[in-house]
């Protein structure tokens, strides 16, 4: 793969971004920006016989260049449900109904449900389960958390991970480290602080990740809050300590780490795209969705490469911890 093919690759972007006017519901084409991933919101979802011509002819398009592509959506189940709420598949409630009754067979039910539900559309990345402690009253996330206990979050959630991968689906938990114990919304703000300690961490918001990790899930999403103990004043998905000592090192995941939604005020307000996503692949990221401009962050990495700001060393690191879960699931020719 061409430099320029291998930095394409770590960019998961919404069918808007490849080009065409609001709504995409057609086949995409990836001949200009061969990207790794795309997320398809309400609006490219029109009939579940739309979305699989849509999806099965862009999986079609990626793979002429031999590397095939994920295709993602949010489906979590409760209000976070684009393809129970515009396509009519099996409903759920939120989460913390579930997580009242902690059932690991429930959650491993809703997990296979959802994921055969997805993949009969053409779908083959799920990004959930919500992976986050309910412990602050005003965090954004409400009822997609299981429970304000972490140990019932990592039961639950590796029930739904084990779930999703049973029906052929990856998963991606989020949003690592943990958006429990926030005071706002990542969406609307420019900037969220999470005032917590390495053990408060390890304690609490790590527990359900380190199951879900366990479980075999192939992402984890890195959202943008600042944590305090961290002392860089950064959002996680543009800190090292967030996505490699901590994610990666402490916690030994060696899937795809991928950053939360760029777009997103606490990011776009703040940096540029090409400062985010230089940031991003420096903190370890492997994929960077939804940045607000594609081209710039994609161009900012292949000249960090070019003078030698970033290695390209570490971009096949990402590539390949890309390319090997595209091989388990039969999308390399």
């Amino acid at each position: 793969m061409s430099l320029r093919e291998k930095v394409y690759q770590m960019f998961f972007v919404t069918p808007e971004q490849l080009g065409g006017s609001y709504p995409v519901t057609s086949p995409i084409d990836f001949a200009d920006r061969p990207v790794g991933g795309v997320l398809c919101m309400g609006a490219n979802l029109e009939t579940q016989s739309q979305t699989r011509n849509m999806l099965t002819k862009t999986q079609e398009n990626a793979m002429q260049n031999g590397v095939g592509v994920f295709l993602a959506v949010d489906e979590e189940g409760g209000k976070v449900a684009r393809c129970a709420y515009k396509l009519g598949t099996t409903p759920f409630d939120g989460m913390a109904v579930y997580g009242a009754r902690n059932d690991y067979n429930e959650a491993f039910y809703i997990g296979q449900t959802i994921g055969r539900d997805i993949k009969s559309l053409g779908f083959n990345v799920d990004f959930a389960p919500v992976s986050d402690v309910d412990i602050s009253p005003t965090n954004e996330l409400g009822d997609r958390i299981f429970s304000a206990d972490p140990e019932v979050c990592a039961n639950m959630v590796s029930g739904v991970v084990s779930g999703l991968n049973s029906s052929g689906v990856a998963s991606a938990l989020k949003h690592f480290p943990g958006l429990g114990a926030e005071d706002g919304n990542t969406h609307t703000e420019s900037s969220i602080i999470i005032n917590r300690t390495f053990d408060q961490l390890r304690n609490t918001e790590f527990v359900p990740f380190k199951s879900g990790i366990q479980a075999g899930s192939d992402f984890v999403m890195v959202g943008h809050q600042k944590v305090s103990c961290f002392g860089d004043d950064l959002p996680a998905d543009l800190s090292y300590t967030a996505v490699t000592t901590m994610l990666r090192g402490e916690l030994g995941f060696n899937g795809i780490a991928i950053t939360d939604a760029q777009v997103m005020n606490t990011i776009s307000n703040v940096y540029y795209s090409s400062t985010a996503a230089k940031m991003s692949v420096k903190a370890g990221i492997d994929m960077i969705l939804s940045p607000e401009d594609l081209d710039m962050a994609a161009n900012a990495i292949i000249e960090a490469v070019k003078t030698g700001e970033i290695s390209e060393e570490r971009i096949n690191e990402s590539v390949t911890r890309i390319l090997t879960v595209k091989q388990k699931m039969g999308l390399l020719s």
